[in-house]
């Protein structure tokens, strides 16, 4: 199976960081948050990436074109203009980085991939952001529903303290800090797709939250799986620092390739979790 990331986008909220770089660049410890994301989708054996970039993107592109070797133990024989390679640590990728325009909206990007994608179901998700959410689940729940498009619901993660207060006392009876959202589900990314989907789209200037899968939702082939637990995007200088924390953290939440041998997907992992269905 292929995963798409959208890897494109200006990254506004973020110019602190994006004026240099794209935002998917953007470094959680020693690596891009685009390594980060990738790194999850290959611990369930999905290792086949279509990039789709957009501003800066040839930084992404040089970023690839030099992995190998930064990865890796060489000698070289300047002599006799040789190289040797030892050992290396590199991941069993497969990258395709297409360039889907500077301006491109979100589905215009999906749209520019088409040929790429081919005829068979596909992961697609956002370069900034990461969550443990379990892949392997979320395909098998795609899969049992029939339906065009799944999305990944989260809840937002909570950005201040909250507490309950009485109608005129002063008195704090509980307080949590930064709890998840109040009940509220949003588009956490990680979809399931089926290639069909990409008839939704215009062009380049089609949105893909907008149009896209508001069609899908109203003609019933919008489904939703629900992720309870962590969920994180890059958004803001605010967003990255969190991050940075969970990672400097003695178990980032998202690292779960270190955690247990990677989940190879296949048709004797069927998810059968009904109670995740939600109609959008």
């Amino acid at each position: 199976m292929k995963a798409v990331i959208l890897a494109g986008g200006y990254g506004t909220r973020l110019s602190e960081e994006t004026y240099v770089r794209p935002k998917p660049m953007v470094e959680i410890g020693e690596q891009p948050i685009l390594w980060h994301i990738m790194k999850i989708y290959s611990h369930y054996g999905i290792n086949d990436f279509i990039i789709c970039c957009g501003y800066k993107g040839t930084m992404i592109k040089d970023y690839f074109a030099n992995y190998f070797m930064h990865r890796s133990d060489v000698t070289f024989n300047m002599k006799s203009n040789e190289m040797k390679i030892h050992q290396n640590d590199v991941e069993p990728w497969k990258v395709t980085l297409v360039d889907t325009g500077d301006g491109t909206m979100t589905g215009g990007r999906l749209k520019r991939v088409k040929e790429y994608i081919g005829d068979e179901t596909f992961c697609m998700t956002y370069g900034d952001g990461v969550s443990d959410v379990n892949i392997g689940e979320l395909i098998q729940f795609h899969k049992s529903q029939g339906k065009l498009a799944t999305l990944t619901a989260v809840q937002e993660p909570g950005r201040f303290g909250v507490f309950k207060l009485e109608d005129d006392d002063v008195q704090i009876t509980s307080f949590q800090e930064k709890p998840m959202g109040a009940g509220a589900w949003i588009n956490g990314g990680f979809f399931v797709l089926e290639p069909d989907v990409i008839d939704y789209i215009k062009g380049d200037k089609t949105v893909w939250e907008h149009e896209p899968l508001r069609n899908l939702a109203r003609s019933g082939e919008l489904v939703a799986f629900k992720h309870y637990d962590f969920w994180q995007p890059m958004d803001t200088l605010r967003d990255l620092k969190v991050l940075e924390g969970y990672w400097n953290s003695e178990n980032p939440p998202w690292r779960i390739w270190t955690e247990r041998k990677r989940e190879i997907i296949t048709d004797a992992h069927l998810y059968a979790a009904n109670h995740n269905r939600v109609k959008m």
